[in-house]
């Protein structure tokens, strides 16, 4: 039985699939409507003019880069035993002896994501799935260092998006929050790197990231606000285009 647009099905109700107004699975945005700063477009190399003699050349992230990110650990721990002694303190005394090291080693793991890239995260679990509903896997947790000021910021990322012909592995969503968030990051940045990855990875109808942050550059200095939290929002596509369906999403997001 059919009423108002809605049919019942054994006592169910259930909603008639909606149009994807402006966007179609085949008329997919460009993603250079969705491009994000912070990638050079020109890696430098051996060959430019002034670089001939650079020991390292980078990988689309970093300008100069060493074979792997552990061969940059001893210059790493000079400067952290510099900065120690810059404060005052003495690095040979027991407490701090390892601390430059240590520091240093912390910092590669909090930066991981520059050695990581899309294609290889993703690592083919891509799927081709009749499903065009909506997908959501929302409260990923997420850790990052603010550019600003080399202190952390964290809180949980929430993502979705509507499938055309091809889904991602659900896990892959999670992975690619660490990619991106692995890095010296703004928070701005980051939520709309996260939603053009998931673009280049199924190429959906369209796409939607919500990120809640607590930065401490806010919370041990400055300002010093302990209750406050940041949140950014990336809508592309349909969740750009049609409000019914990035309130659908944003209702999924909320709810507990």
């Amino acid at each position: 039985m059919t009423t108002n647009g809605e049919c019942r099905t054994n006592g169910i109700r259930k909603s008639k699939p909606r149009p994807l107004l402006s966007r179609s699975c085949s008329e997919n945005y460009e993603i250079n409507e969705v491009e994000v700063p912070g990638t050079p477009k020109t890696p430098r190399t051996s060959t430019t003019p002034g670089h001939e003699k650079c020991t390292f050349h980078h990988d689309l992230e970093l300008d100069h880069r060493p074979p792997t990110r552990e061969a940059m650990l001893p210059e790493m721990s000079r400067s952290y035993r510099l900065l120690l002694e810059s404060l005052g303190e003495n690095p040979d005394r027991p407490g701090l002896l390892k601390t430059p090291e240590r520091a240093a080693k912390a910092m590669l793991f909090f930066t991981k994501g520059y050695d990581q890239n899309l294609e290889e995260v993703l690592n083919d679990a891509i799927f081709d799935e009749d499903h065009d509903e909506m997908v959501v896997v929302k409260d990923i947790e997420m850790f990052s260092m603010c550019e600003h000021h080399l202190v952390p910021f964290y809180g949980k990322v929430s993502i979705g998006y509507l499938p055309c012909g091809k889904i991602l592995g659900l896990s892959k969503l999670a992975r690619i929050v660490e990619i991106y968030s692995r890095r010296l990051q703004v928070q701005e940045r980051l939520t709309k790197q996260i939603a053009v990855a998931v673009t280049k990875a199924v190429q959906p109808a369209g796409v939607a990231v919500v990120v809640e942050g607590v930065h401490m550059c806010m919370v041990m200095r400055g300002v010093q606000k302990i209750n406050s939290k940041t949140v950014t929002s990336t809508m592309l596509g349909v969740f750009r285009d049609d409000p019914k369906t990035r309130e659908e999403f944003l209702n999924l997001v909320h709810s507990k």
